[in-house]
């Protein structure tokens, strides 16, 4: 039997005891992060005593490792220095054990290289060196390159179970000035259960998030689920500080390509992996998947040359007005001011980019999450002007560009059924609504969002298709106003010259038991314009729907209104109805050949100018 010989990296390697024989009172000490913490020396540095070992400063930008604990810091001889105010720091913080240094991600390296976070000691995680003697950082880059610079005293925990992952990686042995053996393996994180709840607000995110768009992505429920419901989208790309077990099935699904990302074309890009085994067996060698610096991964110039880039942000709570609070930092991983600021300017500044908060529309203790204020609710984010667009189960506000009153109606709309009342009631009351806004309670749980469709016509012209909403009124008011006085009387037949608050905001507050109207819209989300509207109301006493419909003059020609009356055709038929009437103007020729292309026969009688219209559906044509 031959034994197998060690690798030469294991006869070079030293004890933790004399890494920390070298440690001196004072001294600033720089972890790596997350995944990438070595743990083995930091548990050593943490349960190790003696006079050298008092007075430390630990410096470490995300703390959400489990060896750096809030017991350890008790002790006063640590302090520990962080960017970030979640997971182990939030309690810490409080109690005056960590100091929080408030400062956007992306500016980071530049205080370092400038000296003002000192550091004296890094304790980083690499990988095993390969044939050459290149190691890898593995889980985590973040500042590594930076910290190396600064410190004197540079100790790599080399660790056999970490990815040998490729990018800005690449570190040569020779480079420390000490080595130790990792004894333990590195942090995993397990995978989110994802609640029903949870999975809807990932399906409406999903439904708004179009083919070619550039995701960022961290750890949680949503995103879990989130990943999911991507899985059938097209040419995604991934831009994004963690990269996760959900992620990787993303990318496996295929729906993820990196062809249309302005950088790092071909290759997803992050800075840190978070997840189980499986995902860190993944990650070795994967050419697919590019790990960089905090400074290019949250560079909002960086990201702003993804076109469609899409930030998808969990929050606590939203208030009327569109101000977000932050989950409370205990129980979550990055949703940190620092950190959100650099994304949430990346995507104002990509192409068709938005930012997307989302939360459910209650909390776990049956407390509405949808607020009139969020009085002195703690971690509220102070940009509300940068939010695109709130997701709940119930919907999506699309909030961007709107007025206060225009962004509590959107928001009203996809709050909890029973709490919207009491919204409305308030937002009177505090003039953020109309002092007359109407409001049909029984209607927000009849909300038809299982019609919502999108149709591609020809020349690629993309519509979106879902029910008319009371917060579409300004829409609306703005299509009547595209309108030539032909297609007014064609559609109201009489010759109307103004189309005011009181009028319209009946037309859009429906009774969707009785009334069932179909708007049409075009362009990105958070930026989408209504060019149609389409409506079936029920006969008072007979199984007979009345249909009206019109579509922009600039998008006629494209065949949407032969798909509206096809739509509303099926869905007056799933409602009951054995008939369905219409008046349309004898000089309205258009309508009259869109009737007549469609399924079902017809029959017309001219009656003073115009002509009556009868379609029965219980004989297909």
């Amino acid at each position: 039997m031959f034994r197998k010989k060690t690798p030469a990296w294991k006869t070079h390697c030293v004890s933790t005891d004399k890494v920390l024989s070298r440690i001196a009172p004072g001294m600033h000490i720089f972890i790596g992060t997350g995944t990438a913490e070595p743990r083995t020396l930091v548990n050593a540095l943490m349960s190790a005593e003696g006079c050298n070992l008092e007075d430390l400063t630990l410096i470490q930008l995300l703390s959400f490792g489990d060896a750096v604990s809030y017991n350890a810091l008790e002790s006063h001889r640590y302090r520990l220095k962080t960017f970030f105010s979640g997971w182990v720091s939030a309690q810490a913080i409080t109690a005056g054990r960590v100091d929080l240094i408030p400062a956007r991600f992306s500016k980071i390296p530049l205080l370092m290289k400038e000296g003002l976070i000192p550091i004296d000691v890094a304790f980083l995680q690499i990988t095993p060196p390969n044939e050459n003697g290149y190691c890898s950082f593995g889980l985590g880059v973040d500042v590594a390159r930076q910290v190396m610079k600064q410190a004197d005293f540079v100790v790599a925990e080399i660790n056999e179970h970490t990815p040998f992952t490729l990018g800005d990686t690449f570190v040569h042995i020779s480079e420390f000035h000490m080595l130790v053996q990792a004894r333990v393996p590195p942090l995993y994180f397990p995978r989110y259960p994802v609640a029903p709840v949870f999975d809807k607000i990932a399906e409406n995110a999903a439904s708004v998030i179009d083919d070619g768009s550039c995701i960022a992505f961290t750890y949680g429920p949503i995103y879990e689920a989130l990943a999911r419901h991507l899985a059938k989208k097209r040419n995604l790309g991934i831009h994004t500080p963690f990269f996760t077990d959900a992620l990787m099935e993303l990318a496996e699904s295929g729906a993820v390509t990196n062809r249309e990302k302005g950088m790092f074309l071909g290759r997803s890009l992050t800075t840190y992996a978070l997840g189980s085994k499986k995902l860190m067996a993944w990650l070795d060698k994967n050419p697919m998947v590019e790990f960089q610096g905090i400074d290019k991964i949250f560079n909002p110039l960086q990201i702003g040359r993804n076109k469609k880039f899409v930030m998808v942000l969990p929050v606590r709570r939203v208030a009327l007005s569109g101000r977000v609070a932050l989950y409370a930092k205990s129980a979550n991983i990055s949703a940190d001011p620092g950190q959100i600021a650099d994304i949430l300017n990346g995507a104002e500044l990509s192409q068709g980019g938005y930012n997307l908060v989302a939360l459910p529309s209650r909390n776990r203790d049956g407390a509405p999450n949808i607020r009139l204020f969020l009085d002195d609710t703690p971690d509220q984010l102070s940009f509300p002007e940068c939010i695109d667009l709130v997701v709940t189960e119930y919907g999506v506000a699309h909030i961007r560009g709107r007025s206060l009153r225009e962004r509590a109606q959107a928001l009203i709309e996809i709050a909890h059924p029973e709490d919207r009342t009491e919204l409305v009631e308030g937002g009177k009351k505090e003039n953020l609504l109309y002092p007359d806004q109407m409001f049909i309670a029984d209607s927000a749980h009849f909300y038809p969002k299982e019609i919502e469709t999108i149709h591609t016509f020809k020349d690629d012209l993309q519509v979106r298709f879902r029910a008319i909403k009371p917060s579409d009124e300004e829409q609306m008011r703005r299509l009547f106003y595209r309108f030539s006085d032909n297609a007014i009387y064609y559609r109201y037949f009489s010759p109307i010259k103004a189309m005011p608050h009181a009028k319209m905001q009946a037309y859009v507050n429906v009774d969707y038991r009785e009334v069932l109207s179909v708007v049409g819209l075009v362009g990105e989300p958070g930026n989408q314009t209504i060019i149609a509207e389409a409506r079936i109301a029920k006969h008072p006493d007979k199984p007979f729907m009345d249909m009206a419909f019109v579509v922009d003059e600039a998008y006629q020609g494209f065949g949407i209104a032969s798909f509206l009356l096809k739509m509303l055709t099926r869905l007056a038929k799933e409602r009951g109805a054995v008939k369905i009437t219409a008046d349309v103007l004898s000089s309205n020729r258009a309508m009259l050949k869109v009737f007549e292309k469609g399924e079902y026969p017809l029959t017309a009688k001219l009656d003073g100018g115009a002509y009556a219209i009868s379609i029965d559906l219980t004989k297909p044509g």
